[in-house]
């Protein structure tokens, strides 16, 4: 086992990791935080429909219809080969990937939530080049989170600051 992979994880989690590190090998979740990107798909979603909004305002409907799941029920509604294990894994993700994770995922969405609002006002408001700023500015910043989400799911990337979520949200 990677040492530097093993620091931080509480000794009582550290013989489960073990076992379930052996039971994912050979599958899209990685090995070294029980933890799959494919889940990373349903953020993908949003961010596309995002990106058709400003040459096709009434996309927003079609935003407004997609929902935040949990890791466990974008597994349970996917096609993904694994995702009866993927859920199961999920489960002894340990503590120093699974709470930046979640953060992570929070923060997500959030950020949707709030780039819907927005985009809603500038529709209703009728300004065409606000609305592709904002456009651009929120899916900058969904791709972003995606990318921390990303580098924590392969076990490399630290969090983003709350506060830099928070001026995010305050600026629009």
């Amino acid at each position: 086992m990677d040492r530097s992979l093993m620091d931080g994880i509480p000794p009582d989690e550290l013989a489960d990791f073990g076992r379930w590190r052996d039971r994912v090998r050979g599958t899209n979740i990685s090995e070294k935080t029980l933890l799959a990107t494919d889940y990373l798909n349903h953020f993908n979603e949003i961010v596309m429909l995002i990106e058709m909004i400003p040459d096709m305002p009434d996309m927003l409907e079609e935003c407004r219809i997609w929902q935040p799941k949990s890791y466990a029920e974008h597994f349970r509604d996917s096609g993904f080969s694994d995702k009866e294990l993927a859920i199961e894994a999920y489960g002894h993700v340990p503590s120093k990937f699974r709470r930046p994770f979640e953060d992570t995922i929070v923060q997500a969405h959030q950020v949707i939530a709030h780039t819907l609002e927005r985009i809603g006002t500038d529709i209703d408001s009728g300004d065409p080049d606000k609305l592709r700023m904002d456009c651009q500015t929120s899916v900058a910043m969904i791709h972003r989170i995606i990318q921390v989400a990303n580098g924590i799911i392969h076990g490399t990337a630290h969090v983003m600051e709350q506060g830099e979520i928070d001026l995010y949200l305050q600026n629009g």
